[in-house]
């Protein structure tokens, strides 16, 4: 990738690294972060957020800095949290989990709140967090069932992945369609611009899918 500088996406997500893709943007390399992502007691959902997506950056640029090729690059970590009111649901890996997750956002309001972190390649932080409102249909008892089935709800944030069949439950959405999917592209560009990134480098033999 010759012309522009180095990136690194701090996240093993076939989402982000999608969502980067159709905005033009190819990593030079994937730095997934070994983090609990557990949160701390009585942590708000904001926080929460905010927290985990800078402990990813900073596990990232541990890595980065011992990597000749990679040293001084850019770096774009995230973490993604679903929420109803103060409390904050789990990325769900047990079918249990799912199932009560489900149950709660049934008929409901929630929201999805991912927090970006940008490391420059001077080492500055740059952080930026999005909120999306979402509202679920009621879910009887055989959907909640039969979308369990479909798998689709293994380690995302609320157990559903919206971008899937999950989206034919969403009645109303206020704020981006992207951050509830994994990664707000528009707050994510415009980072990355304004530190210089040259975010239109990859457009011009981009071929829509």
């Amino acid at each position: 990738m010759l012309g522009r500088p180095k990136f690194v996406l701090a996240s093993g997500s076939p989402r982000r690294l999608s969502l980067l893709n159709q905005a033009g943007i190819e990593p030079d390399a994937l730095r997934p972060a070994d983090v609990d992502e557990t949160p701390k007691r009585g942590e708000l959902p904001r926080a929460c957020a905010n927290r985990l997506a800078r402990a990813k950056a900073d596990a990232a640029l541990k890595s980065v800095q011992l990597d000749d090729e990679l040293r001084g690059a850019f770096i774009l970590a995230a973490d993604t949290v679903v929420a109803v009111g103060r409390r904050i649901l789990p990325k769900a890996n047990l079918v249990d989990e799912a199932a009560q997750c489900l149950r709660l956002l049934s008929g409901r309001n929630h929201r999805v709140y991912t927090a970006i972190t940008l490391v420059t390649p001077r080492e500055a932080f740059r952080q930026r967090l999005v909120e999306t409102r979402v509202r679920f249909k009621r879910l009887s008892e055989d959907d909640i069932q039969a979308y369990i089935g479909s798998g689709e709800w293994r380690g995302k944030a609320g157990g559903y992945a919206v971008q899937g069949i999950a989206g034919s439950f969403v009645v109303k959405m206020v704020g981006s369609y992207t951050n509830v999917v994994g990664l707000p592209l528009y707050e994510t560009t415009t980072l990355l611009g304004g530190e210089g990134f040259p975010i239109r480098f990859g457009w011009l033999n981009a071929t829509a899918i």
